[in-house]
């Protein structure tokens, strides 16, 4: 029950509005016209019916079976709560369902069954196979579950996985090998001691014996002490694996030496002094909830050097069974699985184990600010907002279903197969990858101007692990090198990257004096030129650029963008170079689309709202999208005398002159830019078919906050701006843009100039 009045109230106000509970169904296809419903139902869909009638697999082809998975309860045991019953147990299954939903991308329908008898629950989960793809048995008591969950896995060709075993015993796994690679202990060698006989605490100790955990060692209390050979009270054939041959017979009786303590029983059943008998460097998963069997606080006053881990969010190492259901399911549904084998499971567990390990993502980072997210004592298991899990993780679920032999539709490629995976929570990724693989073929220097800002150290980090690049970060090297350490990123300044040090770097003459020499006939002293290159990083940056230390220069995580553009055109625009625009790509739900221009030119002239077009085309090019570009005004076809549609106009007209190899058209409103029907009846005769992925406004405020609208409330991810007209030798980001976005323009200004024109 949640810990204070204005909580609970909080939680019943989520889950009330806007409208009551938390999933609702969604089409995905289109119901608009009498065509669709014939397709859609009589007398099209018998057409479906009659191919899986004639080859059963054919239902994940035409059906959402193979993405759609049953969270299937009794209400007989729902968290800390009991035996609330069926209906009660309804706010629980739905929350599970949009944790699939929103960490695996599964689709999921809660079933609540008011059957207490586990032999009929099983028959109702058994009929329910030809709807679902996979069943999720949830907070069923034991040893109910264990009934239920044989049955069901006997009986049924689709996976069965009762979460509250399986799921706890993999993250507890996944946890109890990193701590153990912390305490620098094995798992052949420790003594473990567990308190809690239910299907959790039964099922994470048969993982630990899988994990090569001896079971000798393994001592397994309950509410009435030690599980011993010859024990008659409240056995069953479960904890009788576990009983051991002794005299001793309580919890302290048997605690000495342990090296791991796991509880899953109830609040304070671990006192201190039991834990100083424990061994040296002891792990403690106290996972009872709300309260665990021992408070941290507590058991460290006695044991400094503890590793432990709660079921708590309020306290560090978590442990989360959302960091495994969503991912296993996701890999068993995308083989085919038949079942989820031990193999699987132990897959699961060290990819978890894996992700903890490694650098953690700027997006986690993000959701969980201000909470050290370094792999050690505290930092055993990953955040589930970490979103490199589903790629991790359920390749290798996938991997493991195929090689232990489950898979009834094998993957060829596990890598393509990640990638996909990847994508489906990265989604610039698979726009970004035609500009990933040009950066590739050339290894490019990135100057960053805000090199002490986390954001760019996570992407520095991300651009040494996955390109060819090499960033130099302009700030102070031991500011840097101890945001790195706190960060837990693996760059060091002067090891992995370049570092120029604005207070004391050894090229300051030669970069004071190149400035003054651009400048000085612009007003700029030598004292002035010596004190902004002490002072201002972009002004340095683009000195990097001009005198050939740095391929490309990247700006703007904070300040104003035109301050920055100033100190870019000031230094590098010559010639031919010079900002004609900025272009951003925003990814919707329903596909890119790409707004210029937004942040260089106010209120742009026809000659210049006719460069921004062209380099517009060149630059949408480079993603690998054909460029169908609208020009858009309040004005439509002419229909208003003055204001922008008269410079859109002129506009077009300068374009006209020459042959072009992109389409463009205009003026027009927005709809009619984005809905090719209503444009086809206001002007039959337009150049311009299909929905234009390209708008081109006369005023930087209008493009500004359509861009700014999609961000805000159409959940667009943006990737930009992009500095047109500089050969790609600088660009200006603004404050909002995060780690994964500055790791991408990275990759933009690695591309070399020839491979966009």
């Amino acid at each position: 029950m949640s810990d204070t009045p204005s909580l609970r109230q909080a939680a019943l106000d989520y889950h009330a509005h806007p409208k009551p509970g938390k999933l609702e169904i969604k089409a995905t296809k289109p119901m608009a016209n009498g065509r669709d419903l014939a397709r859609a139902y009589s007398p099209g869909v018998a057409e479906a019916s009659l191919e899986i009638k004639a080859d059963a697999a054919n239902a994940e082809k035409y059906t959402a079976r193979g993405n759609l998975v049953a969270v299937v309860s009794n209400g007989t045991a729902v968290l800390g709560l009991g035996n609330i019953g069926a209906l009660a147990s309804k706010p629980v299954m739905e929350g599970k369902a949009v944790l699939f939903k929103k960490f695996a991308g599964i689709d999921c329908f809660d079933i609540e069954v008011d059957q207490p008898d586990p032999e009929k629950l099983a028959d109702i989960v058994c009929a329910l196979e030809p709807t679902f793809g996979a069943i999720n048995l949830e907070d069923i008591k034991a040893p109910d579950c264990f009934i239920v969950e044989k049955l069901c896995r006997e009986r049924m060709n689709i996976p069965v996985f009762h979460d509250d075993q399986h799921g706890t015993a993999i993250v507890v796994g996944a946890a109890a090998k990193n701590a153990l690679h912390v305490a620098g202990k094995s798992f052949a060698d420790i003594k473990v001691v567990s308190t809690g006989g239910g299907a959790a605490g039964i099922a994470c100790l048969n993982m630990l014996v899988k994990l090569g955990v001896k079971q000798e060692n393994i001592w397994l209390c309950d509410i009435h002490g030690l599980v011993y050979k010859g024990r008659a009270e409240d056995m069953n054939p479960h904890k009788s694996q576990f009983a051991q041959k002794t005299e001793l017979r309580t919890l302290d009786d048997v605690i000495g030496d342990a090296d791991l303590f796991l509880g899953l029983s109830g609040p304070n059943v671990l006192k201190p002094e039991m834990v100083q008998k424990m061994a040296d460097r002891p792990i403690i998963f106290a996972l009872a909830n709300p309260t665990p069997e021992i408070l941290p606080q507590a058991a460290r006053e006695v044991a400094p050097d503890a590793i432990i881990a709660t079921g708590r969010s309020d306290f560090p190492n978590q442990v989360n069974n959302v960091l495994c259901f969503p991912f296993i399911f996701r890999g068993a549904l995308d083989v085919g699985a038949t079942e989820i084998n031990d193999a699987m499971q132990i897959a699961c567990v060290d990819g978890i184990a894996e992700m903890a390990r490694a650098t953690t993502s700027a997006e986690a980072a993000a959701a969980y600010k201000g909470e050290q997210l370094t792999f050690g004592p505290d930092y055993l298991i990953p955040k589930p907002f970490d979103p490199r899990l589903v790629g991790v993780v359920s390749s290798s679920v996938a991997k493991a279903a195929m090689e232990s032999g489950v898979a009834k539709r094998p993957i060829k490629d596990l890598e393509v197969y990640k990638e996909k995976l990847n994508q489906s929570v990265f989604k610039s990724a698979l726009l970004m990858r035609p500009v990933f693989e040009a950066a590739a073929v050339a290894s490019r220097r990135i100057v960053f101007a805000e090199g002490e800002d986390e954001r760019v150290l996570r992407a520095a980090q991300a651009i040494l692990e996955e390109t060819t690049e090499t960033p130099i970060l302009i700030g102070r090297p031991e500011v840097i090198e101890s945001r790195c350490e706190k960060l837990g990123l693996t760059i060091r300044p002067g090891t992995d990257c370049q570092i120029v040090n604005p207070e004391n770097d050894p090229r300051y003459y030669d970069y004071w004096s190149s400035y003054h020499q651009i400048m000085q006939r612009r007003g700029v002293t030598p004292d002035l030129a010596k004190a902004i290159m002490r002072t201002n990083t972009t002004a340095i940056g683009a000195i990097m650029v001009h005198r050939g230390e740095a391929d490309s220069m990247i700006c703007g995580t904070f300040g104003e963008y035109r301050w920055h553009l100033n100190y870019v055109e000031q230094v590098l625009a010559d010639g031919d170079l010079r900002p004609h625009g900025a272009l951003s790509l925003m990814i919707l739900e329903d596909g890119p689309l790409f707004i210029a221009d937004t942040h260089v030119r106010q209120l742009p002239t026809p000659e210049e709202l006719a460069e921004s077009t062209i380099g517009a085309a060149r630059h949408v090019r480079r993603f690998g999208i054909e460029p169908k570009i609208a020009f858009c005004s309040q004005s439509q076809f002419g229909n208003q005398a003055e204001g922008s549609g008269k410079r859109l106009r002129a506009a077009l007209d300068i374009l006209d002159q020459k042959p072009r190899d992109f389409v463009y058209e205009g003026e027009m409103n927005l709809d009619a830019a984005l809905d090719a029907d209503l444009r086809a009846r206001i002007f039959p005769g337009s150049r311009l078919q299909g929905a234009a992925n390209v708008l081109i406004f006369a005023h930087a405020d209008a493009a500004s906050g359509v861009r700014n609208i999609l961000k805000m409330k159409a959940d667009g991810i943006e990737v930009g701006p992009i500095l047109m007209g500089m050969g790609n030798k600088a660009h200006i980001v603004t404050p909002s843009i995060t780690a994964r976005g500055l790791l991408n323009m990275a990759a933009i200004a690695g591309t070399p100039v020839a491979h966009y024109g």
